[in-house]
């Protein structure tokens, strides 16, 4: 009897071993894909490779897919738009007089690309080139992150104030320009830099020119936010980058719901140590600590909605402690530098605006350096 005790014993240990083993194995394959991507984007950081937005962005959304994404297809896409902005050059003359003309020139043409129907000659025929659109179904990824990235966009030709300054900065960029990403509440858009008026910005999801008092009229943009860098700063290519590192800290949530958190708080803490006050990054990190802090209240059995709790255990786990004050402080810093939440159905009715006032919040003056 004992003798089948201990046998039975060393095969349960066995089969437990083999199971944690396996689970083990699968997890790291799942994982490779974002350890990868992670790798790119910091090797990137450190300048032991090339810098690429285009690369950055397709590795994260490669990561999601789990390696499937078919980047054939997907540099196909991105030459033919790169070849079509070069024909676009060619074709046309801004009256844009100031000696950036040739930096301008490329702005104006993958603005026209991005936001313009425009005729294209094809044999004997001109058809009409029909540009990219918003999309407002699911503008955020609550139910399907995919709506957020630039190979959903190249897919469907719709796309978000996610995805499509993502594209205009890697087709900018293909064509040997540059581009600024900048960050408004819930929102991308981007900036440039030109000797005829200085920054000015472009907002691809109504495809004008906006004044800046169009981003302040949101009334979610406090003064200490634009101070801080925030809201509303042009962009380096690294702090880019940093963009995409919450991407992947994101899409990894989505893969593994319920994760150890490791993985999403290494991303995001390389993320700011590249761009210190990333709101969406801080938030994101606060939020992973407090679902640290909310596993350990459910391994204690101590519901979360009892301040009495709360004490308790923090009393029984310095872990636990060292969590409710560290995102205790973090929460409390997002909201020094001048972070304040935007409603996401405010966002919607905010963007509207633009084009239902474009005459109150558009630059003229742009509009006509940028025409032929």
């Amino acid at each position: 009897m004992m003798k089948r005790f201990l046998l039975n014993r060393t095969l349960f240990l066995s089969a437990l071993l083999i199971a944690w083993l396996v689970s083990g194995t699968v997890k790291a394959q799942n994982n490779q894909f974002y350890n990868d991507s992670y790798q790119t984007i910091d090797n990137m950081l450190n300048d032991k490779q090339p810098y690429s937005f285009k690369e950055a962005v397709f590795s994260v959304e490669n990561a999601y897919y789990q390696g499937k994404l078919d980047f054939d297809k997907l540099n196909e896409e991105i030459n033919f738009l790169k070849h079509f902005a070069t024909s676009v050059l060619q074709s046309r003359d801004l009256t844009y007089k100031e000696s950036d003309k040739d930096k301008v020139s490329k702005y104006a043409t993958v603005y026209s690309i991005m936001c313009q129907t425009l005729p294209v000659k094809y044999k004997d025929t001109v058809i009409q080139y029909k540009p990219f659109t918003y999309d407002f179904t699911d503008v955020f990824g609550h139910n399907d992150i995919t709506n957020l990235f630039v190979s959903k966009l190249l897919a469907t030709k719709k796309g978000n104030c996610n995805s499509m300054p993502y594209l205009y900065k890697i087709l900018t960029e293909e064509i040997g320009a540059d581009a600024n990403l900048a960050l408004a509440p819930n929102h991308v858009y981007i900036k440039h830099n030109i000797k005829a008026g200085g920054w000015y910005n472009t907002e691809l999801t109504s495809g004008i020119f906006p004044i800046d008092a169009w981003l302040t009229a949101s009334g979610y943009i406090h003064l200490d936010a634009i101070k801080n860098g925030v809201f509303m700063k042009a962009l380096s290519n690294k702090e880019s980058l940093a963009l995409c590192l919450f991407d992947l800290a994101q899409a990894y949530n989505r893969s593994f719901p319920g994760n150890d958190g490791e993985f999403v708080l290494k991303t995001l803490n390389r993320a700011l140590g590249v761009y210190p006050n990333f709101a969406k990054a801080l938030i994101l990190k606060a939020e992973t600590h407090k679902e640290q802090f909310t596993k350990l209240m459910d391994f204690y059995n101590l519901k979360s909605n009892n301040p009495q709790n709360l004490q308790i255990i923090q009393e029984k786990d310095p872990k636990a402690k060292e969590l409710f004050e560290l995102m205790n402080k973090e929460y409390g810093h997002i909201y020094d530098i001048g972070y304040r939440q935007m409603p996401e159905e405010m966002y919607l009715d905010w963007l509207v605006s633009l084009k239902t006032e474009r005459e109150k919040f558009e630059d003229k003056k742009l509009l006509d350096n940028f025409t032929k």
